[in-house]
């Protein structure tokens, strides 16, 4: 894998961080389906917007731990070798986004 416009070698999600997101997914694909059978059923909009707002804290819960992750290894490591203005650089455009 590849980093953005990087040709280094870059590792992903490590193996206890995976299992975790992906339970987290498999949550949330549920979670987001029984949102989507009560607008289809017709429920109480307060209703469905809470379920909807618990789907959302759950993506964000998935998110932190994926970047908590990622801070561990992958930017312990990029400093180490030497890159660390490519870790900012990436620290900030994730910070960017999620304050969009």
């Amino acid at each position: 894998m590849e980093a953005a416009g990087n040709k280094q070698e870059v590792s992903g999600v490590k193996d206890e961080v995976r299992e975790d997101v992906l339970k987290r997914l498999n949550y949330i694909d549920g979670h987001l389906a029984g949102v989507r059978r009560m607008i289809e059923e017709g429920k109480y909009c307060p209703d469905i917007l809470k379920q909807s707002f618990a789907v959302r804290r759950a993506i964000e819960k998935m998110e932190a731990i994926i970047l908590e992750g990622h801070l561990h290894t992958c930017v312990i490591d990029g400093v180490k070798n030497g890159r660390e203005e490519q870790m900012v650089q990436e620290m900030l455009e994730l910070y960017t986004l999620a304050n969009r």
